[in-house]
């Protein structure tokens, strides 16, 4: 039975995330490891994180000196990691019980080496308020107009680990990767609501920031001009609200 490596970068979430670390523990597939990275300056929170870690002997944590952000926390629980399989769990989403037994199986059976899941979207409450559904794959030429991915929805065979590494973003750190990963593997779907992401209200200094992220993906990533980069930055945004819609139940 093959070892699964969850990564789960921590800073404030402290009201999901003893929910997130049981959703990952609660799987029935067993043989795992949960990397959990402290990744916050104020460790008031820190030993409220050893109580839910010492609760199994799956979970280890890691504790960064400061603040380094979402980015290098994931690459430093990539490189930490033991198993074949890497899959990212953020701090205040959840699994359904069968996520990695099922999506390991559609893994294995098709040899993909890379597979995200459908997921279901929920509000800070818990209820349940939209469905994201997925396609069967995904190329670059698709994605490079909308991020359809859900983070917490994705593993990774371990074969893939030298391209593994999130650049240095507030916002569209995944975008980046699985843009890079998607020039050479096409990323496969596993059409089943598997797991439950949480939509936090977000203020617009993030809505801002997100912008400006995409921008970067164009020019910076991808090395598009600045026309090209501002209309694609259009076509993201566009995709982004339709997909709203899309999504509400």
């Amino acid at each position: 039975m093959d070892l699964v490596s969850i990564i789960i970068p921590y800073y404030k979430k402290k009201e999901y995330i003893y929910s997130t670390i049981k959703s990952a523990l609660n799987q029935n597939y067993k043989n795992l490891e949960i990397i959990v990275i402290y990744d916050d300056n104020d460790k008031s929170d820190l030993d409220f994180i050893k109580k839910i870690v010492n609760l199994d002997k799956k979970i280890k944590l890691i504790i960064n000196k400061k603040n380094f952000g979402v980015a290098y926390s994931r690459n430093l629980g990539i490189k930490k990691s033991k198993g074949k399989y890497i899959a990212f769990l953020d701090s205040d989403d959840l699994w359904k019980k069968d996520k990695i037994k099922s999506q390991l199986r559609f893994m294995k059976k098709n040899n993909y080496l890379i597979t995200h899941t459908n997921y279901q979207i929920i509000n800070e409450e818990d209820k349940l308020i939209g469905l994201m559904e997925i396609k069967e794959k995904l190329e670059y030429r698709n994605l490079i107009y909308s991020c359809d991915i859900g983070l917490s929805t994705v593993m990774i065979d371990k074969k893939l680990k030298n391209s593994l590494k999130f650049p240095n973003m507030k916002t569209k750190e995944d975008y980046v990767l699985w843009l890079k990963l998607s020039q050479k593997n096409t990323i496969y779907g596993l059409q089943k609501n598997l797991v439950l992401w949480r939509k936090n209200k977000n203020d617009l200094s993030y809505t801002v920031q997100k912008i400006k992220d995409a921008y970067t993906v164009y020019s910076k990533f991808l090395k598009f001009n600045l026309i090209k980069s501002l209309i694609f930055v259009i076509l993201l945004s566009m995709n982004f609200i339709k997909k709203a819609f899309i999504q509400k139940t």
